[in-house]
């Protein structure tokens, strides 16, 4: 028998999740049967669907921890149940460290670390008391695991989304897996404003080993598995998500000869 992902009985909350990386992530799973929530502080300009469904949207400020206890509990209302959360929104504009405020650093942070707890903490009350559990995804980044120049407090943040998704992950099993995807560089609507226009978009998918930027479905992939019962052992993992990482830099300016015959000269 085929293996597939059916999700068809699932109810899904997806943070971000109308537009960028959260609306590929939301039509992946409206394609796999889930009933998907979306939230964001306001709706996309054009309904996220797939295969002729569309998100659920609920407006939420993620950062605000009263907005998400009462945004949980309207989708038990309307649906009965939550089975699964990916918390996606964040994200960080360039700023130097040297010359942001302090209060930017501190949203930053709110955004893409303490938001996430929120969101956690919040499903996992549902989630915990269902027969069935569940699973929370969380979508970190490779700025967390490598120097981020520019997103330093972003980068920050995504490491404790990493360090924290180990902590849940041992906390609330078995009833509830707990993930994160590490995602590498995307290209989205909004690639200009990191990558510039086509041909700075082209020149950084030549950096990238797979020879591209993932799509926002790439990680929506990712999410559908872990989410699955395919992953049913799966937890306190992180799935990197980022076409081969990023070679580092020193290879670019080294002078060495790479090459086989070099190589056999210096092991013979």
């Amino acid at each position: 028998m085929a293996l597939e992902i059916d999700l068809s009985d699932r109810v899904v909350l997806v943070t971000g999740g109308v537009r960028g990386v959260g609306a590929g992530i939301s039509r992946v799973l409206l394609a796999a049967g889930a009933t998907v929530v979306a939230c964001a502080r306001r709706p996309a300009d054009t309904p996220v669907a797939a295969d002729g469904r569309e998100v659920d949207f609920l407006p939420c400020d993620v950062r605000d921890a009263d907005a998400v206890q009462s945004m949980i509990a309207e989708i038990v209302r309307r649906h009965g149940r939550l089975d699964h959360a990916v918390n996606n929104a964040g994200g960080a504009p360039y700023a130097l460290a040297a010359d942001a405020s302090p209060r930017f650093h501190s949203k930053i942070i709110e955004l893409n670390l303490v938001a996430a707890l929120h969101v956690a903490q919040a499903a996992h009350a549902v989630i915990s008391r269902q027969e069935s559990g569940g699973s929370i995804v969380n979508i970190s980044s490779l700025s967390g695991h490598r120097p981020s120049p520019g997103t330093a407090a972003y980068g920050a943040a995504k490491a404790g989304v990493d360090a924290l998704t180990v902590s849940l992950a041992a906390e609330w099993a078995p009833r509830v897996r707990i993930n994160s995807l590490v995602v590498g560089a995307v290209e989205t609507e909004l690639s200009e404003l990191h990558y510039g226009d086509a041909d700075g978009v082209a020149a950084v998918g030549k950096t990238i080993p797979m020879g591209r930027l993932a799509r926002p479905e790439d990680v929506g992939n990712g999410v559908a598995f872990l989410l699955s019962p395919l992953a049913a052992y799966i937890s306190g993992a992180t799935l990197q998500i980022h076409g081969g990482g990023e070679p580092p830099a020193f290879l670019s300016a080294a002078t060495a000869a790479h090459s086989a015959d070099s190589a056999n000269t210096a092991h013979s």
